[in-house]
């Protein structure tokens, strides 16, 4: 592939970024463990826990992670998409946490050797998962060759100043442990491997919230103006006030702050069943419009969201949340799906009755 083809494809020029990322993170491990040897003068010489792997890092196509906690999954490189979660029907993967990783792996420094005692590895976290407590990371090429393969444990205080901690590691096919400099965050969870960034809309943006709950009465809360510190409810029913002032700024910041635990395609949602399924409009006084359908199933609230542009300004920002959102469904903290799902008797309160005159 020339060299121009390569540099125009931003997947793959990642790649090229991530590589010089890592030789710099190597060379200031080296270093930083260097100096602080040459302080200590320790019987032991550091060197690269992967020797050549800093040459290798563009080379990588495959993350595979496997723990007690988190059970096995892959994070793959995919030419035409970027990094994705085959497990979760190639989904993106956070290009920062696979950054952080490839790099991580590559500036792992050995301090010493430490047990080589089978009946001890559980003391410093080091058992072969799943069974056991450490985390195991393989790195491959697009060929199925092994760059990079470790057993991560416990960590401990190296005294560092900047920053690094040590960390107990092993090769998978070994027993011999080591105690490494280390600026790698073994991440176990899938769901810390997703892309995260679907939307960011500001409460100090959003101008009216269209509710329509689940089998129950549409309402809307707004403002006038940024200004104003809080949103009206309406329609109030007769005989009913608002429980609270504030209690629609809760409704109306529901869109911000958008995070989510898992991901799934969104075909497999009903999200033309009113009956099971909220749906609340947000629009910023800058004229975009997000569109969040919300279902529960069983403990699990599950979301799908689309934007459109009602004013120039927005029309950016719209088409960036569709790519990013088109055809997903999202797993909600509860506490926000609950948010999601307010109805419009929740928000109410029937007014105390006036005592009669004596």
């Amino acid at each position: 592939m020339e060299l121009k083809q390569f540099l125009s494809d931003p997947r793959r020029r990642n790649l090229a970024v991530l590589a010089a990322a890592t030789v710099v993170a190597v060379m200031l491990a080296l270093g930083a463990l260097w100096q602080q040897a040459s302080r200590d003068q320790p019987a032991y010489a550091p060197q690269e826990f992967f020797p050549g792997f800093v040459q290798k890092v563009r080379e990588a196509a495959r993350i595979h992670v496997v723990s007690k906690s988190g059970g096995a999954f892959d994070v793959a490189f995919v030419p035409e998409k970027g990094w994705v979660l085959p497990g979760r029907s190639d989904y993106p993967a956070s290009f920062d946490l696979v950054r952080r990783t490839l790099v991580g792996l590559a500036a792992l420094l050995t301090i010493e050797p430490k047990t080589g005692r089978a009946d001890w590895l559980h003391y410093v976290g080091l058992e072969t998962p799943p069974a056991g407590d450490g985390i195991a990371i393989t790195v491959s090429d697009d060929k199925g060759h092994v760059l990079a393969s470790l057993i991560t444990g416990k960590s401990v205080d190296i005294g560092d100043a900047s920053g690094a901690t040590g960390l107990f590691v092993r090769r998978p096919a070994e027993q011999q442990t080591w105690l490494v400099r280390s600026v790698l965050d073994p991440r176990s969870s899938l769901s810390d491997w997703i892309d995260k960034s679907v939307m960011d809309v500001d409460r100090a943006r959003i101008r009216e919230v269209d509710v329509d709950p689940a089998g129950s009465a549409a309402f809307v809360v707004s403002r006038d103006k940024p200004s104003d510190p809080d949103f009206k409810l309406s329609p109030v029913p007769h005989g009913k006030n608002v429980s609270d002032p504030t209690v629609p700024d809760g409704v109306a910041a529901a869109v911000t702050g958008f995070g989510f635990d898992d991901v799934r395609p969104a075909r497999e949602l009903d999200l033309g069943n009113g009956a099971v399924t909220a749906r609340l409009v947000s629009k910023t006084f800058d004229g975009l419009a997000v569109t969040v359908n919300v279902q529960r199933q069983g403990a699990d609230y599950w979301a799908a969201v689309s934007a459109e542009a009602l004013g120039p300004a927005a029309a950016k920002e719209a088409a960036t949340i569709n790519a990013h959102a088109s055809g997903w469904a999202y797993k909600l903290p509860a506490y926000k799906g609950q948010l999601f799902m307010t109805t419009l008797d929740s928000l109410l309160r029937v007014p105390a009755a006036t005592p009669a005159p004596q």
